[in-house]
């Protein structure tokens, strides 16, 4: 019964800043890790970044620089911090929570990069 829920999406121009959050509620038991990814108008759900249990972190190539994950376990919330966004970031962006035997896809919040 574990959910996840993004929020922090919408319009932003080229260069501006965005902060996106996951939250988690009900039992959650030994996480793996939460990632986010995104998935823009006809193109196949990419990974964002990742953030570990033990808070190591990984980011695509095309974020790094720009984005940056973290989490507060008290809140049970992961954050995605963007800046310098670009027209390219223009996505639906997922969180998703790995823990043992499976994996929770949030419902995704969609953000538009553009002037």
């Amino acid at each position: 019964q574990v959910q996840l829920v993004e929020s922090g999406g919408g319009l932003v121009q080229p260069g501006g800043s965005l902060r996106l959050s996951c939250a988690a509620s009900g039992s959650i038991l030994s996480i793996y890790a939460i990632g986010w990814y995104r998935q823009a108008s006809g193109k196949q759900r990419e990974l964002v970044a990742t953030i570990t249990s033990s808070s190591s972190t990984n980011y695509a190539d095309s974020v790094k620089g720009r984005f940056t994950i973290s989490r507060d376990n008290a809140k049970n919330t992961v954050w995605l911090q963007s800046h310098s966004l670009k027209p390219e970031d223009t996505a639906v962006y997922y969180c998703n929570l790995k823990f043992p035997g499976d994996e929770v896809w949030g419902q995704g919040t969609l953000v538009t990069v553009s002037s």
